[in-house]
């Protein structure tokens, strides 16, 4: 026998099967030029001259790590329609005397090809837009792009290695599948499943168990700090309650259109669901997979164009003036002798001061019960739904900007919530009692101090010695109980028009100075202006994996999809044909095809939708870490982008009813 016949015969298959195997190579293609790039991205050399290039390299280094998992398994999933739709054909190698170690030749040679080709085109696009990739990463972080081209071989060398790993990993399966069955079976492996399948209650009691709690979680979660511990539990009990529900709902809700006689008993009708009835343990895995992505890439896309739109929010948020300084722990004496220094640098720097802001203030973490706060020595996650962040001030402090003068007894306090609640009149420091004189309705605060992730309250005392008495008895550190530990720290704050370059300079300057006193290593200087570069290579580059995830997320959105109806197409084919002969015409049959996509096409986008809508309030909550409290851009963003994807996955629904219908007729 020719040296080269299985070779032939592997090439002769993969051009037979071009319905098929197109999308596949097209999709891996487009797999491998976003994970060499990200992996190429990550070690480029232009990504070291960066503002924090070291956050942009770990999310990059993320990105590939993502990439690569993700894209194991959908191409491990759509290789299993592949070899659905082969077994047939390999069953009939068999039958004709050919060994299954011949056929197992046969699919090694299609995966070398397939591989080879892949590879050469992904990783040879993948270089030629690689300075493409890091042009628009550099525009999105706004910094000034550089002239020169890199390959890395590091990046090709880990793509060919994670890639090669892929379709191995598909090789041994395919070769199993076939191993492992009769000639008789891979004959009738594309019809395997015809069972009409039976409503699982059990399974749908999981479903809605489980989608109840994952809901709920989402809807009632009021925290920033609990949305960071909870969400991902919430993911996982909604993808389970989502293909349970896809797996044993779809199939409850089309025998209910079974037993309406007036719908079911209508061409189209009946033959759309009593089709998909028979099917129905497949297309519910492919639904909930398209669910599970349309929300994801929903999801992704909408939070991370929030995030960077919403930039200049954020550092509003962040910095409320140009130069922040900020002291832990420092007495008066200090206080006196850092305001000068910083009047000294101001001059120096030849600008001045406006918009000026000091705060003397204590900051206590403690774990609340209702009008109660204590410490633990030993804190877990379990505690983290319970944490509160305790500001506290003196009278004097809060009479310089209020506009009624207070006076307080010793035991007396007056209480601003910022976020959270707290009943009663009375406050318990483990064991330390306020009385609760008066709530005010605003209390001036800086800006960026309010912005905590807990809930969080000011509390107003007398002086210094009432602080003190907290301090003894909520701090259980007893190397931390000196003198000064026990010192307010200082808030410093102001504004100066001036050029980014001279902010930059002064802050420097400030810290320089600092540093060269006793008191600073309590004492930091940050600015806007010198931090911009920090936040926008962070943010921009989760604009940039959200938008590299987004892409790889819809092409596994519409390659399912597209499998999805070939793989029905052909099995409806006999059917259809059947019908035909006895009279069925070929308008009939495209309106029996519109029926059977559309009763549950758009089944996963409107499930995606919901469940959106539910995660939204415990998505703005992590969007509040990220110290973004815009909702209306996030409702926005999200509202934009169900939109697109919507329009997207129409004209997807389009070409592939268009293809199934060709198949069928």
């Amino acid at each position: 026998m020719n040296k080269f016949f299985y070779a032939k015969l592997a090439l002769n298959n993969i051009k037979k099967n071009a319905r098929t195997y197109i999308p596949y190579i097209l999709t891996c293609i487009g797999t491998i030029i976003m994970f060499y790039n990200m992996s190429f991205l990550s070690v480029a050399k232009d990504i070291s001259i960066v503002s924090d290039s070291s956050s942009v390299r770990e999310l990059l280094r993320l990105g590939t790590i993502v990439i690569g998992i993700f894209s194991l398994i959908f191409l491990f999933y759509t290789n299993s329609f592949l070899i659905k739709r082969r077994k047939k054909e390999f069953g009939l190698f068999n039958i004709l005397g050919m060994e299954k170690k011949h056929i197992a030749r046969i699919m090694g040679y299609e995966t070398i090809f397939t591989f080879a080709i892949c590879l050469t085109a992904g990783i040879s696009l993948g270089i030629l837009l690689s300075k493409f990739m890091i042009l628009l990463l550099f525009k999105i972080i706004s910094f000034k792009a550089t002239f020169g081209f890199e390959i890395s071989p590091s990046a090709v060398l880990l793509t060919v290695k994670v890639f090669g790993g892929i379709f191995a990993i598909n090789l041994v399966y395919n070769i199993l599948q076939v191993h492992v069955s009769k000639p008789v079976e891979l004959l009738k492996g594309g019809n395997a499943g015809e069972k009409e399948p039976k409503t699982k209650w059990i399974t749908t009691i999981i479903g809605a168990v489980c989608l109840g709690i994952g809901y709920y979680i989402a809807i009632f979660t009021k925290s920033p700090l609990d949305a960071l511990t909870l969400f991902f539990v919430a993911v996982i009990l909604v993808m389970i309650g989502t293909y349970c529900l896809f797996t044993s709902g779809s199939i409850a809700v089309l025998k209910m259109l079974r037993r309406n006689k007036k719908y079911y008993y209508k061409p189209n009708h009946f033959i759309s669901v009593s089709g998909m009835m028979y099917r129905m343990k497949q297309n519910a895995a492919g639904l909930a997979n398209i669910c599970i992505l349309s929300t994801a890439v929903i999801i992704m896309i909408s939070t991370t164009i929030s995030l960077y739109v919403g930039m200049e929010d954020v550092m509003q948020s962040r910095y409320p003036r140009n130069i922040l300084v900020l002291a832990s722990h420092i007495s008066d004496d200090n206080v006196e002798e850092l305001d000068s220094l910083i009047q000294q640098q101001v001059d120096e720097a030849g600008v001045e001061q406006k918009n000026a802001d000091g705060f003397r203030y204590m900051v206590f973490g403690a774990l609340q019960d209702g009008a109660s706060f204590k410490v633990e020595q030993k804190w877990n996650m379990s505690h983290v739904s319970d944490m509160a962040t305790l500001i506290f001030i003196t009278e004097d402090e809060y009479n310089k900007s209020a506009s009624d003068a207070i006076s307080l007894m010793n035991d007396e306090a007056l209480l601003y919530t910022i976020h959270g609640s707290i009943p009663g009149d009375e406050l318990n420091f483990n064991g330390c009692r306020f009385s609760v004189k008066e709530r005010p309705d605003t209390i001036n605060l800086p800006v960026g101090m309010a912005n905590t992730l807990s809930d969080s309250y000011c509390v107003v005392v007398k002086d210094t010695d009432a602080i003190d008495r907290v301090y003894d008895t909520l701090v259980v550190d007893d190397e931390a109980d000196d003198q000064q530990s026990k010192n307010l720290s200082y808030y410093y704050g102001f504004d100066v028009e001036a050029d980014e370059e001279l902010q930059i300079e002064l802050v420097k300057n400030l810290n320089i100075a600092v540093d060269s006193t006793d008191i600073g290593d309590l004492v930091y200087a940050e600015g806007a202006e010198d931090s911009r570069a920090g936040f926008y290579s962070v943010y921009g580059g989760l604009f940039y994996i959200g938008i590299f995830l987004g892409l790889l997320f819809v092409m596994a959105t519409v390659l399912i999809i597209y499998y999805k109806q070939i793989a029905e197409g052909y099995d409806d084919k006999d059917r259809f044909e059947i019908m035909q002969k006895v009279g069925m015409s070929h308008g009939e049959i495209k309106k029996a095809v519109q029926s059977q996509v559309l009763t549950v096409f758009f089944m996963p986008l409107a499930a995606a939708v919901i469940h959106i809508a539910v995660a939204f309030n415990i998505i703005t909550k992590l969007l509040a870490i990220f110290n973004l409290t815009d909702i209306p851009l996030f409702a926005a963003c999200t509202a934009g982008t169900i939109i697109i994807f919507g329009i997207l996955y129409t004209a997807v629904y389009a070409l592939t009813a268009t293809a199934y219908y060709k198949i069928v007729s």
